[in-house]
Order: C-alpha cells, then structure tokens, then sequence
C-alpha cells in the first residue's frame, strides 16, 4: 500500500548574506545563502510583536548559477523547493543537524542593484560628464547606457513546459 506525502516549502524574504556558490568534486555547481522571513502579530495585550526566521537555502546546477550571479545581501527574493534534514560530524567528532531548504524555484521580487539604488537611477558611469573649457553648444551630451533605457522586471528562473498544468 502506497501513500502520497508532501514536502514543500514557499519562502518570501530578504537575503542575510551573499550567496555562497561553491562546486562538488565532480563539478556540480552548488550555492548556499540565508534568508529571513518575517511575521507580526498583535496579542490580546495590544502590544505588536514581532518574530523573525532565518533559513539556510541551497540550490544545486544552473539555478546555483544564477543565484551566485543575481542575488546578493538584502536582496527579496521567491523561493521554493523541500524541506532537508542532514546529520553529520564536526571536527570535533561531534554530530550536528542541519535543516535547509533546497530550492527548485528562485524568483527576484525587488529591483535594486547592489549598490543600493534602485535599477532605473542612472549609475555613476552612466554619463560623461559636461566640461567648462567647452562652449555649450559643443559640451559632451549624457551617453545613454543599455542599464538606463532598458526596462526592469523581475527575473526569473526557467520555467520547465512540463511543470505548466494546462
């Protein structure tokens, strides 16, 4: 007899640090980094409270990649993927457990750069700046980059035409 389980796990939060990607001996690119999750409620006290989680996120191949390249400290993100229990031995001799989600689905849900700014200010490279030794009329006029005149929107990870259900 056959019984169905489930093991999912939907995440929105920001990124505690910079992703981590590292690759297994076999070349397997894999990436690790921390996210937080918030929650707020109000007792029948009044007071707000407020609780924060911290997750350890994995994502193993191309999904590695592109986390290590998009996403970086403070970063809101979208994840999904399963919930993974590991045991091992420290260099102490000691066994740990370690709780993670490894994720199948990363979507970006902010806009900014890393700088801090938000991705249609224009970046300090963006334009050569006007000198007074020239007349205005003949003055350097800002150069467009592609970053200033493209359109932003949330990237997001290969969708798989099988995972669609219609």
């Amino acid at each position: 007899m056959s019984s169905r389980s489930l093991n999912k796990v939907l995440l929105i939060g920001n990124l505690t640090r910079d992703p981590e990607l590292r690759y297994t001996p076999q070349g397997t690119p894999v990436c690790t980094f921390g996210l937080a999750t918030n929650r707020s409620w109000q007792p029948a006290s009044g007071e707000r409270q407020e609780e924060t989680e911290f997750h350890r996120i994995v994502a193993w191949n191309k999904l590695a990649e592109l986390c290590a390249s998009l996403l970086f400290k403070g970063r809101k993100v979208y994840a999904e993927g399963r919930l993974q229990t590991r045991n091992w031995t420290d260099a102490q001799g000691q066994e740990r457990t370690t709780v993670e989600i490894v994720i199948d689905n990363m979507i970006v849900l902010d806009s900014k750069r890393k700088d801090g700014a938000p991705a249609d200010a224009p970046a300090e490279a963006d334009y050569v700046p006007e000198t007074e030794a020239v007349p205005a009329a003949e003055a350097v006029k800002p150069v467009k980059t592609a970053a200033k005149t493209k359109k932003t929107e949330p990237e997001a990870v290969k969708v798989n035409p099988d995972d669609i259900p219609f």
